[in-house]
């Protein structure tokens, strides 16, 4: 015989969701909160003097001139490794799977990369306060100088009055503008190659050149920095592997592997409703189980494994949902 059906009442339903929005806002707003904290960090630091390298007034690596006006300023590198980003995945997500939960595990993951590489960043600054390429420029020493015969020189040969420009110029390593660019522009990139299933064993060279766009515009503005000589190439390589690393760490915080099945999905929000069903992860016979659960069948053809075509994207972005339920839509 089929159960009886269990009705409930309009006002327990809206209590009920009520009270699950109320627990997802207190599990999630500690992952803000630490985010918030961490973009207060790097701002904060911006102004600390920092330690100084001495630097001789002979070195041809040290004598490019000061660019007063930057290829990338600062504003524009906020709207390119930050806005940009946001109004991407929200375009991305309103064409594919169309869920509030994707877009808020999005930018969460985003800001956070943005807020622990500057954060990194401006400590790996101040600590390491290696001069830039532009830096007898800034310092402007006394004519005349030399270094000491055993020794190099310091600050103190420097005439620059413009205490900013003289804080800026031991600031060289990492490349900011290179970090930064690389974990906003770098998380778009895994974000876009999630939600075509770039690696669905399949090959689609169409489906590359979207997904490493976004790293080649990080790519020109870490290229500008040493244009602009506010970096040594080894500042923009370093900035480039923190950005990205950081990134890719924070992205599987919220998002499966790239090579998941479900890898347009976010992960399950932390509270779960009622009636969601955690799958489990075995394997029986000769069949493999994926991250959803659900068996793979592997099909081998003329030395090569074939996997069951699951259809064109716009089907697979239909399924809605997340990696555990039905909660990817609505939060």
């Amino acid at each position: 015989m089929t159960a009886p059906r269990q009705y409930f009442s309009t006002g327990t339903t809206k209590k009920t969701d009520n009270k699950r929005r109320l627990q997802l806002l207190k599990s999630y707003a500690p992952d803000w909160i630490i985010t918030i904290a961490l973009a207060a960090v790097f701002f904060a630091l911006d102004g600390v003097h920092g330690f100084r390298r001495e630097f001789s007034v002979d070195d041809e690596t040290l004598q490019f001139p000061y660019a007063v006006h930057e290829r990338v300023p600062t504003w524009a590198l906020y709207m390119i490794a930050l806005v940009a980003p946001i109004v991407i995945q929200l375009l991305v997500n309103l064409i594919t799977i169309r869920s509030f939960w994707d877009f808020h595990n999005s930018v969460l993951g985003l800001i956070l990369g943005l807020a622990i590489t500057g954060a990194i960043t401006q400590f790996s600054k101040i600590t390491t306060g290696r001069p830039r390429p532009d830096i007898l420029s800034r310092c402007i020493p006394v004519a005349g100088s030399q270094d000491p015969t055993y020794g190099l020189s310091s600050d103190a040969i420097c005439t620059q009055t413009d205490d900013s420009i003289m804080i800026d110029g031991w600031r060289s390593f990492p490349s900011g503008h290179s970090s930064l660019s690389f974990a906003g522009l770098g998380f778009l990139s895994f974000y876009l190659a999630g939600k075509m299933h770039l690696f669905d064993k399949r090959g689609h060279a169409h489906k590359a050149w979207i997904s490493l766009a976004p790293f080649a515009g990080a790519t020109l503005v870490a290229i500008s920095r040493t244009m602009d000589y506010r970096h040594h190439w080894h500042d923009v390589v370093a900035g480039a592997i923190l950005g990205t690393a950081i990134a890719y760490f924070t992205y599987r915080q919220y998002f499966p592997s790239l090579a998941s099945p479900i890898s347009h999905r976010p992960y399950s929000p932390r509270v779960p409703r009622d009636e969601d069903v955690l799958p489990t992860a075995t394997s029986h016979g000769g069949s493999r189980y994926s991250e959803s659960g659900e068996a793979e069948q592997l099909e081998l053809i003329d030395g090569g494994v074939r996997k069951p075509d699951p259809g064109p994207l716009e089907e697979i972005w239909r399924q809605g949902g997340d990696s555990t339920g039905n909660d990817a839509g609505h939060a």
